[in-house]
């Protein structure tokens, strides 16, 4: 990438044809099966090697480019926590915090292992593949699980309250690794234990009441919000002021300390007190599918070439491992909690990693290779292409061929 003044009219060309790439992608992905993040991620990496051979991209325009990929991450996280139905969680909080903990536990415990001992990776490297495979990206199989009449079963609903449970436990460990990353790099040497508890301690004493405001704002403000934005302006205005202040508070954790996708998870789950309305309403769907495909974009952008006869290996692994670890974390107490039918199938269910999962990766690929190699990233854009591809296809064929049983 060459340094130069930016020039716009390039670069808006660049982004126009990356949106016009983006549309056609998920429509023709879509008629495959495929999850369109997958195209997204290949589309950032091929831009990377053409950029590589003939330049295209100056340091500005990347720069721009990363903005969106910004934007991108605020528009998921906050998607995100605006569709978590926490009030309906806390009903059904017993039932699925067994399996909840089976999941985190053993997803990285097999993840840290497999990266460790397997890969010989160093600890924080480890601890960054450990904390990105707990996490879940179920909306991958949802829409399997939607297109079967199955997500209103028992099972069904059990698998949308662990993986809700599976993205609040994401956001928090990705918290405290990122604050106990880099103590654990100046203290590798030295008794360490004590730091480490501190970090901890305030960066979750800083999560709690940075919590507690989202709760007061959904509290006593939140609604005055919404009102004003349905009384000034028909749509899209309530949307796109509930959006703005979105941002807002997404760029408040940032200046706090922490990072913005945390912030952009609390906003969402701040406005998310009538989930229903927000999720209907096509001004957000649309700002979503605008700018939540530069993230993934970004991923691949962020892909070295010369470093994927490396990954391909360490992707290998890592992938056995993320099947391993959700079927197994999920699947076992899934069947103490449910019984045999369909624990297996809650568990395959849960093994796509996609958004929270990168954002971890991406996040230790930006601290240096110290955290998160560009071997290791590679790899890891790799497990995300294979579990969102696989795990649905075989979750459709369980689903076919039990459906008998596992419905009420």
């Amino acid at each position: 990438m060459t340094d130069s003044v930016v020039n716009f009219p390039i670069v808006i060309i660049i982004i126009g044809a990356l949106i016009i790439s983006v549309i056609i992608l998920k429509s023709l992905l879509g008629k495959l099966g495929i999850p369109s993040l997958v195209g997204f991620m290949l589309l950032g990496f091929l831009l990377r090697v053409t950029d590589a051979n003939f330049g295209i991209l100056s340091s500005s325009a990347s720069e721009i480019l990363e903005f969106m990929a910004k934007i991108g991450v605020i528009s998921l996280l906050f998607k995100i926590g605006l569709e978590s139905n926490l009030m309906g969680l806390l009903g059904q909080l017993r039932k699925a915090s067994i399996v909840w903990v089976g999941d985190v536990l053993i997803s990285a415990a097999v993840g840290f292992s497999a990266a460790y001992y397997l890969l010989h990776l160093e600890l924080i490297q480890s601890l960054f593949v450990a904390v990105a495979l707990t996490a879940t990206s179920v909306g991958i199989s949802v829409s399997v699980w939607d297109e079967a009449g199955a997500l209103k079963s028992e099972k069904g609903e059990l698998l949308i309250d662990v993986a809700e449970l599976d993205d609040i436990s994401g956001i928090v460990l990705m918290a405290v690794l990122f604050s106990i990353a880099p103590v654990l790099r100046e203290s590798m040497n030295a008794p360490i234990v004590s730091d480490i508890l501190r970090s901890t301690g305030i960066i979750l004493m800083k999560l709690l009441l940075f919590g507690g405001a989202c709760v007061l704002f959904s509290l006593y403000v939140e609604r005055n919000i919404t009102e004003f934005g349905e009384k000034i302006s028909e749509s899209p205005g309530p949307m796109l002021m509930t959006a703005g202040v979105g941002f807002i508070i997404a760029s408040t954790a940032g200046l706090l300390g922490f990072s913005i996708a945390i912030g952009a998870f609390f906003a969402g789950l701040a406005f998310s007190r009538d989930p229903q309305s927000m999720k209907i309403d096509k001004s957000y769907k649309t700002l979503y599918e605008l700018f939540s495909p530069f993230f993934f974009i970004g991923i691949g952008l962020s892909i070295e070439p010369g470093v994927l006869t490396s990954a391909v290996g360490i992707g290998a692994a890592l992938t056995m491992a993320a099947f391993a670890g959700k079927i197994i974390g999920d699947g076992l107490p899934s069947w103490a909690v449910i019984g045999g039918s369909g624990a297996i199938l809650i568990g395959v269910s849960m093994v796509p990693r996609a958004e929270i999962a990168m954002i971890i990766m991406h996040k230790g690929l930006t601290k240096g290779p110290w955290a998160v190699p560009s071997n290791v990233f590679a790899g890891m854009v790799l497990v995300s292409i294979l579990t969102c591809i696989i795990s649905p296809i075989i979750t459709n064929i369980l689903l076919k061929k039990s459906s008998s049983k596992w419905r009420n």
